[in-house]
C-alpha cells in the first residue's frame, strides 16, 4: 500500500502531507489503495518515512528494473532504435551568499552552516543554477527580438526512451549545470534495443560520442549543428528536420510528466532528488502501460 501512495504522488505531484489530506478526501485514491472509510490512512510523516527509507537502501533502480522486465513480458520489449534527451527539473531556491556559492562549488561546506545544524540540512548543495536560451521570433519587419535568458535551479532528468513504444528505458539525474552530451557515454543508451539507431537534439552532437556510438554499434542521427558565423547548409537543415519528426516524441513524455504530473523537487540532495525523478519515471511507465493495453484492447 506505501508504495501505490507513492505512485499516486507521483502521478499528481502531490506533496506529502496533501497526498494525506487527498487519500482521506476521494474514494478513487482508496479504491485504488485498497482501504474502506473506516480504515486508518497513513500520515505525511509515515509518506515521508517509507520514501527514506526507499533513499537509503537504493531500491529505485531496483523497482525501476523488475518493472521494465515485466514491461518486456508483456510484450513491449525495445525496438526500432532510441530517443535520448534531458529535461530540467526545478528545486526550491537557495538564497546563498557569493562566498557561500564559491565554498559549495569548490565541495566545501561554509564555516557558518557547520555551526548551524539546522541551516545545513536545508540547504541543497547538490543542485545548481543553469541559463535556459529561448529562440526570439522575428518581427514582421524581419528584424528579432532580443533572445532571453531564464535561470532555472534544480536539476537535470536524462532519459532515453524506445522509439517504438515510448517507455523509459534508461534514466539518470545530474544538475542542473550538468552537459547533456557528456550522459550519451553513461549509461544512457539501450543495448538491448533491436534498432541501432539513435536520435538526439544537437547538444549529444561530438566526436566522442559519434566514436563512443561507432564502437558499440549504434547508428547515429543525432542533430548537426549550425556552423558558427555561418548559415546552415540546406541539405543539413532538411535533414535536422526530418530527425525532429522522430526525434520529438521524447519532449512528449517531459511534456506529460511537468504537465498532468507536475514533476517538481521539493526534496534536499541529489539522492532524494534522484528518487523523485525516478519515482516519476516509474510512474509513466505505468501509465504508458496502461494506455498501451488499451488501445490495443479496443483494437
Amino acid at each position: 500500500m506505501m508504495f501505490k501512495i507513492l505512485v499516486i504522488q507521483a502521478q499528481n505531484g502531490l506533496s506529502d502531507d496533501r497526498t494525506e489530506f487527498l487519500i482521506n478526501d476521494r474514494l478513487s485514491f482508496m479504491r485504488f489503495l485498497g482501504i474502506g472509510l473506516s480504515d486508518k490512512v497513513p500520515d505525511a510523516k509515515t509518506i515521508w518515512a517509507f520514501r527514506e527509507r526507499l533513499t537509503q537502501a537504493g531500491s529505485i533502480e531496483v523497482l525501476f528494473s523488475r518493472f521494465d522486465r515485466a514491461i518486456r513480458e508483456a510484450g513491449y520489449i525495445p525496438m526500432s532504435g532510441q530517443i535520448v534527451d534531458a529535461s530540467l527539473v526545478s528545486a526550491p531556491k537557495q538564497r546563498n551568499t557569493g562566498a557561500e556559492k564559491a565554498e559549495i562549488k569548490a565541495g566545501r561546506i561554509p564555516q557558518d552552516w557547520k555551526a548551524k545544524p539546522a541551516k545545513l540540512a536545508q540547504k541543497d548543495r547538490d543542485a545548481r543554477w543553469t541559463l535556459v536560451f529561448g529562440k526570439a521570433r522575428e518581427r514582421e519587419d524581419g528584424t528579432r527580438h532580443a533572445d532571453i535568458a531564464i535561470p532555472v535551479f534544480g536539476y537535470k532528468s536524462h532519459a532515453s526512451i524506445d522509439r517504438r513504444h515510448g517507455f523509459i528505458r534508461r534514466w539518470e539525474v545530474t544538475d542542473a549545470a550538468a552537459h547533456d552530451g557528456r550522459m550519451l557515454r553513461r549509461g544512457l543508451l539501450d543495448k538491448t534495443n533491436t534498432g541501432p539507431t539513435v536520435w538526439a537534439d544537437s547538444a549529444y552532437r561530438s566526436k566522442a560520442n559519434e566514436a563512443f556510438m561507432d564502437r558499440h554499434g549504434f547508428r547515429s542521427q543525432v542533430h548537426h549543428r549550425k556552423p558558427r558565423g555561418r548559415p546552415m547548409a540546406p541539405h543539413i537543415r532538411r535533414g535536422n528536420a526530418t530527425r525532429s519528426k522522430i526525434r520529438a516524441g521524447i519532449e512528449h513524455v517531459f511534456a506529460h510528466q511537468k504537465g498532468p504530473m507536475a514533476l517538481c523537487i521539493r526534496t534536499i540532495g541529489i539522492v532524494r532528488a534522484k528518487v523523485k525523478i525516478g519515482l516519476a519515471n516509474l510512474t509513466y511507465n505505468i501509465r504508458r502501460l496502461v494506455f498501451l493495453d488499451r488501445r490495443h484492447g479496443y483494437a
